[in-house]
């Protein structure tokens, strides 16, 4: 059975939490009306894991005040090696 490629939100997430620093990593998400940006690690206690929040209204991830993330991808950048 073939593997399921991973998604870049989900590439993101992983090298943030796993392989980097997540206190470096700020989210920025969409709630009802406005865009709330807050450290990585406070949106996952926020969502409870992607339960109260999905993973659908993020709209930005960046670490250092770098976009690393922007849905739909446009603005994201090429690469997540190059800190």
């Amino acid at each position: 059975m073939p593997r399921r490629r991973k998604g870049k939100l989900e590439e993101v997430l992983s090298k943030a939490l796993h392989g980097d620093d997540p206190s470096l990593y700020t989210v920025i998400y969409r709630d009802l009306r406005e865009n709330v940006e807050v450290s990585l690690l406070e949106f996952l206690a926020i969502s409870e894991d992607f339960t109260r929040i999905p993973a659908s209204r993020i709209l930005e991830i960046k670490r250092r005040g770098v976009m690393v993330f922007a849905r739909g991808g446009s603005r994201t950048r090429k690469s997540l090696d190059g800190h």
